[in-house]
Formats: structure tokens, sequence, C-alpha cells
């Protein structure tokens, strides 16, 4: 984990209102090839190295230097930027995420199966688990979202008493806002969290146990009773956190397993074994776990179905095989860096064990100076598909919430629900074995809203760059079609027009990034028909470094 030092601060500048958008954006897609790819050479050629030792961020409360809510915390935003990180409005409304889990009827171009049907015969036995990180929920303090702790000291540079100056802010997203409630707002917050995952076919989360004591384990509690109240079907699997948690004491972890672990969320087997998978579980050896596994069972009743998730599998799989139930790995964020998975589904089955498939989305990492190169949407689909044709028998989203890496799933500000919904196109066809008919034409585009290689012109000293073996960087516009029958699709991206044929099913087309917003529309019969516009605008110049990718879809409203 990288520390907080001290930044220089940034000049500051007057601060526009926030005007947080209903932003209910939808993203589904397939895996289909990408039809004209420019920069495919130099992508295809780039080396697939495996991510090993990948550094984890933390929040609030977890030995990273920033604050909790309300610790030296500013009365007011930093002047200078607007709390969307880029320079710009947000332009939507407070309370945007509230209707989180009442997915609208026509939000998907597919008919997502009830959670019955993904929960029983073989569709129940492949799991879909997200990966839950205490430190970001949907609300830190309760506050409207003009003035929240987000606001103020995440997505602002100079919050938490310039903590995040030197890297332009802790975030450069946040969760979809909800409105202030009255109340348990936190338990409220995560029962709507819980929700939102059931309604998109989740099975449930894996739980980052980031510490022992403090805010963060105490949110974890309130996440096992928001599970149990909204869903006794929606399971929360334990992940002690090993880059975060202070102790060597084999039997301090054990008693903190077993506390969560006798809550009725917890996820266990069918022989009621409990589920423990270890974040880095390498960073103790067999016989520190060994002892975990016996204290649980010898001092709490508990048997454990031991589920290690390493950084590096290859080095540590086979010793761990005597005590584990099965494998998992945090796995690479760049779309080619997947041939791994093949091979690490073939092993964990060799050792008799089950294999949990690491699913991401993209990673980038300010306070790190690091990122991948997710290509649009290419890194989610690649993750999704060795899922599905390599054998995976559980996956996990890497991740629902961990704003800091740029790696959520979860709705969040600036892309809504683009890559929640599109892991649900992709969670039927590894549930059932079967892809989902597409029923109504929806259109998807994603790009950044900044050039790679552009250099910001704030104050802000470190900039990230490319993780050795991530694809090259690539300033592209990805348009993402489900259509009923074949169309043409016409788009604007800046002052550029043009114009793409896209068959009936799922196609991918990739165009150049230019300054300004990215649209696209479907036009059959001379009739226009769905469409959508990422309103976030490209520019060459910019303040601070954001090279997340944001999306936008034509199945929800996001005027």
């Amino acid at each position: 984990m990288s520390s907080h030092r001290r930044r220089p601060r940034l000049r500051r500048r007057p601060l526009p209102t926030l005007l947080i958008a209903a932003l209910l954006l939808v993203g589904v897609c397939a895996a289909a090839g990408i039809v004209w790819n420019p920069f495919a050479g130099a992508a295809t050629r780039e080396a697939a190295a495996p991510v090993t030792g990948t550094p984890r961020s933390a929040g609030p409360d977890a030995n990273t230097g920033s604050a909790a809510p309300g610790e030296d915390a500013p009365a007011t935003p930093a002047p200078g930027r607007s709390p969307s990180g880029t320079g710009r409005d947000a332009g939507s409304s407070p309370g945007a995420g509230d209707a989180g889990s009442r997915r609208p009827a026509a939000a998907l171009p597919f008919d997502l199966p009830a959670p019955a049907a993904l929960r029983t015969g073989d569709a129940g036995r492949k799991l879909v688990f997200a990966h839950y990180f205490t430190p970001y929920p949907l609300s830190l303090d309760n506050a409207s979202a003009d003035a929240d702790y987000y606001t103020r000291n995440y997505l602002n540079p100079g919050g938490e008493n310039g903590k995040h100056v030197r890297y332009g802010g802790l975030l450069r997203d946040r969760p979809l806002p909800v409105r202030p409630k009255g109340g348990n707002w936190e338990l409220a917050n995560l029962e709507q969290e819980v929700r939102t995952a059931r309604a998109a076919g989740l099975d449930g989360f894996t739980l980052d146990l980031l510490s022992l004591t403090g805010q963060n384990r105490d949110r974890a509690g309130l996440l096992m009773e928001a599970a149990h109240t909204v869903d006794p079907a929606f399971k929360i699997m334990l992940m002690p956190d090993m880059t975060s948690l202070d102790t060597d004491d084999p039997g301090v972890l054990a008693d903190t397993l077993a506390a969560l672990g006798k809550a009725p969320a917890a996820h266990r087997l069918g022989d009621g074994r409990l589920v423990v998978s270890p974040f880095k579980a390498e960073a103790k050896d067999v016989a520190w776990w060994t002892q975990v596994i016996d204290l649980l069972k010898t001092r709490h009743g508990i048997r454990t179905a031991f589920v290690p998730t390493f950084l590096d599998f290859d080095a540590n799989g086979a010793r761990f095989a005597p005590i584990s139930h099965g494998f998992s790995a945090w796995g690479s964020r760049s779309y080619v860096g997947q041939e791994s998975a093949t091979r690490d589904v073939r092993r964990a089955h060799d050792m008799g064990g089950i294999w949990m498939q690491p699913v991401s989305v993209q990673d980038a990492r300010p306070n790190q100076g690091i990122y991948d190169e997710a290509g649009n949407t290419a890194t989610l689909r690649s993750t999704w598909t060795h899922a599905i044709d390599d054998g995976a028998d559980w996956v996990q989203l890497t991740t629902w919430n961990d704003y800091s890496e740029g790696s959520q799933f979860a709705p969040s500000l600036h892309n809504g629900y683009a890559y929640l919904d599109l892991s649900s196109y992709y969670l039927t066809k590894f549930k059932t074995g079967s892809w989902p008919e597409i029923v109504r034409d929806t259109l998807y585009v994603s790009a950044r809203t900044q050039f790679a290689a552009a250099a910001p012109t704030g104050d802000q000293s470190l900039v990230m760059s490319l993780r050795k073996g991530s694809a090259t960087s690539r300033d592209t516009v990805e348009v993402l079609s489900f259509l009923t029958a074949a169309a043409s699709v016409r788009t604007v991206v800046g002052t550029a027009e043009d114009t793409h044929d896209a068959p009936a099913g799922v196609h991918c087309e990739l165009l150049p990034l230019r300054p300004g917003t990215s649209s696209a529309v479907v036009v059959r019969d001379g009739r226009p028909g769905a469409e959508a516009e990422l309103p976030y605008p490209a520019e060459r110049t910019v303040a601070v470094q954001d090279l997340q990718y944001y999306a936008v879809t034509s199945g929800r409203d996001t005027r």
C-alpha cells in the first residue's frame, strides 16, 4: 500500500456549484469482436504479463493517513475544481442514486431472469460476488452531495487539509449520490447497495475486512445485517485483507472471523462450512493459516472452507492446496493480460479445488501514480469471457466500490449503471449457459474525458503511468450496440460525424477520440431510435489527470 504524504497545494479558483445529475446509466455488452480497431496492432503486440504484488489502496480508518469523516476536514470545498474531479460541473441532481434497486423495465437490452431462476439448479452453483470496500459506502456523513465528505475531501485536490494535493485529489469518481436519510442512515444505505447488487443478479459481496476495530469493522457488521434484512439468500464472503489487518496472532483473526461468521448472511457451503477468502493470502504462510482454521473449529465450533485470493497464484497455489477448498487471484486490469486465466482454472481443478475468477473493468490509481489501459470495456468483456469459456466456478467483480483504484462496478456519478448492467448480461450466460435474447435496441458509449498523454496544467506533480504488462494507452470512443435487427449507427465525436453498419446482436465499434462530446443513435428504415450521449466532453487541456473511462447508455434516462 502507498502512504499519503503531504502534498504541495494547488492554486485556488472559485468552485462551481455541484449539480449531481440523474446519471442512471446502463452499460450492457457482449463478447463481440471489434470490427474496426485502428489501435489493434500496438495493443495485441503488448506483452501479456501477469500482475503480481498488486498494491491495494485503502480509505479512512485503514492506516493510510486519510482522515475518517469529520477529522481534519475543510469546512468548504477547495476552489479550483468541480466535485466531479474534472474541472466541470457534474451535471446532475442530488439523490440520483436513491432509485438504485428499481431498475427501469427497459433499462437492459434483454430480460434478466428473476433472482430465483439465477439461484437454483445449475445456475445456483455458479456464484457471482462483488468485492465490497468499506471505506466508500454511498454516503460518509449523510450530507447533501453538493457539500458532503466526498465532495469536500476526496474529489477536491485540497481536501483533508491538503493530504491529496500532489496527485490531484484522492478520487476521480464517487458513488451515485443519495439523499440524506433519517434514522439509521448507514444501515439504510447499505441495504440499498444490497438491493442494487441483487437486482443485477449478484449472489453476494466479498467483504474486504480492513481492520479489527473502528469504522471499517463497524461497517462490516452493518453490511452483514443489511444483507440478511434485504434478502436472506444474499451472502457475504469474508475476505480478511492481509495488507491491512494489524495482527500477527492467528487467534485474534479467528475470533474476528467467528464473530462475523455467526451472522446469518455469512457465506457458507451447503455442508455448513464458513467460506473464508483472505486477500493476499500469501502474506502469511500455510502453517499460520492452519492455526486460524484450527482455532475456528476448536474455539468456535466453525468448520472452514478456505479459498485464498492470491496476488501471485503461480508461486503459491500448490503450497496452499492441502488446506484449500479452492483458489482465486486478484488478476490483471488490462485486456491483454488475461491469457493466464485459462491455465489458472485448469490448475485449480487439477488440485481438486474450485476457481473464483476475477472480473474487472479498469484500474487507475492517482495516489499510487499508476494505471492500466482498459481499452474502454475491452477488459470487462475479456475477463467475463474467460470466466465463461474457461469454466470458472465462481466470479468476483473486482471491485464493487473501490473508487481510489477506479475499479468500481457499483453505480457511480460518471459511469451510472453501465458496467454493472454490462455484467448482468455476462452473468446470465455464466449462470444459465445461454446468451440472453436481445429484445430491445440499446447503445453504450464509453470514452475518457482527456487524452492519455495530456499533462495536467495545475499543481499536480504525481501523474499516473502505465503498469508493466498493460496494453498500450489509446484514445478511443467505443460504441457498443445491442440490436434486435441490423441497423445503421450514426456517431458524433466532437465535430466528426460518421455512420457504420451494425448487425443484429452485439457489435463493438471504435472511433478516434476528439475534443468535445460523443454520441450515437440507431437508425433503421430512415427512422432514429435508441440514442446515447456521453455528457462529459473530452478536453485537450486539463488541470487534473483523470484516466478512467466514463460510460453512458441509451437504456436509462440521463436527462
